[in-house]
């Protein structure tokens, strides 16, 4: 994504905050600051991570809205799920706009479908993204204009020889991800015909 600049930010940032999101937490972060590093405007970089995490977040967010709380209890654990629903609904755009905000390993995922679900509005999701969005990107894009290139030298010092194998780690997540996603859809797409099947028999006795 490097090669197509605020293109691939752009991609990547959406993927970020889509229904079925990059392996590795953090890939919005990590592409704004080595494209940052090497010279990309911040007045460009930022907005095009901004767009696409809102129009990614957007789509999560619909489909908890149609699918509903069943949306939630497939996709997070219920270990959990209810105190997630319970801070979503007391305090609504903070809840997302934390998410949105804090750095890896703290999911958004979650929160959006949540969101969805529990009622919160296009424009209150709009305004909590917007807000944590432009802080975490515009705050990377200028750390990485000012202090990227020191860290570019040290990245080259130490860990350059360890390249291929982060590349390789990465595809490999991304497709076994891929995979994992595409399972999951199929297998919830059969229980739910198997339960409709299972109300419809019932009707019929």
């Amino acid at each position: 994504m490097l090669h197509f600049g605020l293109a691939g930010v752009f991609a990547v940032a959406f993927l970020d905050a889509a229904p079925i999101p990059l392996p590795i937490p953090g890939s919005t972060d990590i592409l704004i600051l080595i494209l940052g590093a090497h010279g990309e405007n911040p007045w460009f970089l930022a907005p095009a991570a901004i767009a696409g995490g809102l129009i990614g977040a957007f789509v999560t967010w619909a489909a908890g809205r149609k699918g509903g709380e069943a949306m939630v209890d497939r996709y997070v654990p219920s270990r959990f799920r209810s105190s997630l629903k319970g801070w979503v609904k007391r305090h609504g755009i903070l809840s997302v706009c934390l998410a949105a905000l804090l750095p890896p390993p703290i999911p958004l995922l979650p929160f959006l479908l949540a969101a969805g679900a529990l009622g919160m509005t296009r424009k209150q999701l709009l305004i909590a993204l917007g807000i944590a969005r432009t802080l975490r990107y515009g705050g990377e894009a200028t750390v990485a204009a000012i202090y990227g290139r020191p860290l570019l030298r040290w990245f080259n010092r130490y860990l350059a020889g360890w390249s291929s194998i982060i590349l390789y780690t990465f595809l490999a997540l991304l497709a076994a991800a891929i995979i994992f996603g595409i399972w999951k859809y199929r297998r919830d797409q059969r229980g739910t015909k198997a339960s409709g099947r299972t109300v419809k028999a019932h009707a019929t006795g």
